[in-house]
C-alpha cells in the first residue's frame, strides 16, 4: 500500500471514531498545507511548532518550504497520526499530547521563543474558552512579530483576535474540500497574555 493510501487510510479511520478531533470531511489538500506553509518565513531563526499535523501534510509543505525538519515540533493528541507523521518525518519532533494543554505537553520540550505555530486544530469544535486557552499559550511561546497561521472552513476566523492581536485573512483556498481560508494571527505591543 502507497503512503498516501495509509494516510488517507488512517484519517478515514480517526474520523470515523474520533470525529471532533479530525474535523473535516477529507485530509486538507496540498494546496491548502501550500498556502499555510507560505505564511512562515524560513529565514526567520527558531523552532517551528505544529498543532495537529494529521497525516502531515503541512508538515510536508513546511519542509518544501526549506524549513528543516529539525526545526518543527509538532504536538499531535491522536496516537495512529502522531506514529505515522514520526515514520514520515523521522527528524521532526512528534510529541504525543494535547494541544490545548501546552503547559503540560511541553514541559519536558523547553525551547527557544517560536519563529511561528502553524495550526490545523479543529478550533471551532471547540468552546470559546478553549480556543482562547490554544491562542494565548501559543501567543506566550512565539517571538514578538511571529505568526500564529490557522485555517477554518468557515466564512470568519475560528477566534476573533483578542487586545494586542492583529489578524488578516491570507488566503482563500477554493481548491480544497471544503474550501478553506488562512488566517494569520500576530500579536502587538498591547499583547498582554493574562488579558487575551
Amino acid at each position: 500500500m502507497t503512503e498516501s493510501a495509509l494516510q488517507h487510510l488512517g484519517f478515514w479511520k480517526a474520523l470515523l471514531t474520533r470525529p471532533r478531533h479530525v474535523g473535516a470531511i477529507v485530509p486538507s489538500g496540498p494546496v491548502l498545507a501550500n498556502a499555510m506553509a507560505a505564511q512562515v518565513d524560513p529565514n526567520v531563526p527558531g523552532p517551528i511548532l505544529e498543532l495537529g499535523p494529521g497525516t502531515g501534510v503541512v508538515t510536508q509543505a513546511l519542509t518544501a518550504r526549506g524549513i528543516a525538519p529539525e526545526r518543527i515540533v509538532a504536538v499531535e493528541y491522536d496516537p495512529e497520526f502522531a506514529a505515522m507523521v514520526q515514520r514520515r518525518f523521522p527528524k521532526v519532533t512528534v510529541i504525543r499530547g494535547d494541544a490545548f494543554d501546552l503547559d503540560k505537553t511541553l514541559a519536558a520540550h523547553p525551547m527557544a521563543p517560536l519563529a511561528a505555530a502553524v495550526s490545523s486544530l479543529p478550533l471551532v469544535n471547540f468552546p470559546h474558552e478553549l480556543r482562547s486557552k490554544v491562542l494565548r499559550d501559543v501567543f506566550s511561546r512565539l517571538a514578538p512579530g511571529a505568526p500564529f497561521v490557522q485555517f477554518s472552513y468557515r466564512f470568519g476566523p475560528p477566534l476573533p483576535p483578542p487586545d494586542g492581536v492583529t489578524l488578516r485573512k491570507a488566503a482563500v483556498i477554493w481548491r480544497n474540500l471544503p474550501p478553506a481560508r488562512v488566517w494569520v494571527y500576530r500579536r502587538d505591543g498591547r499583547w498582554n497574555a493574562r488579558l487575551g
